[in-house]
């Protein structure tokens, strides 16, 4: 059970095992995609097509036929990674259902624990494979598997990094499934994490550390921009401690221009106005003519 590229590559490890046999696959529902909102089906469905498994869609897990349909498939265990939706118990009972979380639970239970794991400047992360349960990411913990995180790492990095860690995990735990022990997680210890919007990508000039780890977290999407849509698409962390009037133009270089947060400065090489095409920051800056003292705005 599966949606997006994350659990594509599970499904795709698990295919190429000879001792695995994946008898089905559940996946969302197509979805329009583009401006001509052409239906497009979600890669793990694309995958299954390709080798014969049997793919099931249903809107909702909710009702009972889509309950009666799934417990009519003897399967010894059922594998989730960023399914998106809710299993019903009837399902939780039907054999051992492992879900695959990109976080170190309990931290960051929900939807987008990659991202938080750079917006809070994590150095480690990992992979952790559970036993469901009823509630959000709070089953029983079979193995976690864990990897440093880099002061620079983009959040496309990262999720490659942990999608192959998922992967191998998963294989792990099905092949030696009887010699683990469930653990149960120290629900006092969760934090949670919400499904991302555009509106978080939202950014002012107050401390220059955290646009940063936003600016990890968040691109390619939802990027972060400014409260006039000027896009910051390319930056690094100049410093992260000295104070400045926020978004004053520091210096300009060569290739970039660096920008003063209230805490800390950014060198940002490249922006994107509203309706237009990316460019070179200087290019922008000398356009506006704009200068060193200047607001970045």
């Amino acid at each position: 059970m599966g949606t997006p590229d994350y659990a594509d590559k599970i499904l795709e490890r698990l295919i190429a095992q000879s001792d695995i046999n994946v008898v089905a696959v559940y996946t969302q529902p197509d979805k329009p995609v583009g401006r001509k909102k052409v239906m497009t089906p979600p890669p793990v469905k694309v995958t299954a097509q390709h080798h014969g498994i049997k793919v099931y869609q249903p809107s909702s897990l909710g009702g009972q036929e889509s309950v009666d349909e799934l417990l009519k498939i003897d399967c010894d265990y059922i594998v989730v990674a960023a399914y998106g939706q809710i299993l019903p118990l009837e399902i939780l009972n039907h054999a051992p259902s492992i879900n695959l979380h990109a976080s170190i639970l309990p931290q960051y239970r929900g939807a987008s624990p990659i991202q938080q794991t750079l917006l809070h400047g994590d150095k480690q992360t990992g992979v952790t494979a559970m036993l469901m349960e009823e509630g959000l990411d709070c089953g029983d913990i079979l193995k976690i598997t864990t990897i440093d995180v880099g002061d620079d790492e983009m959040v496309e990095s990262l999720f490659e990094r942990l999608t192959d860690v998922a992967a191998t995990l998963t294989i792990d735990v099905l092949q030696n499934f009887s010699t683990f022990t469930p653990k149960k997680q120290d629900d006092a210890h969760a934090t949670y994490c919400k499904k991302l919007t555009k509106a978080d990508g939202l950014v002012i000039f107050d401390d220059a550390k955290t646009i940063y780890n936003k600016y990890r977290a968040f691109t390619p999407w939802p990027g972060i921009y400014l409260e006039s849509k000027l896009k910051l698409k390319v930056m690094q962390l100049e410093e992260s401690s000295s104070c400045n009037e926020a978004g004053k133009i520091l210096e300009i270089a060569k290739d970039s221009v660096v920008v003063g947060c209230e805490k800390g400065s950014l060198r940002i090489f490249r922006l994107q106005p509203e309706s237009k095409k990316e460019m070179d920051a200087v290019a922008y800056i000398n356009g506006k003519r704009i200068s060193v003292e200047d607001t970045l705005s």
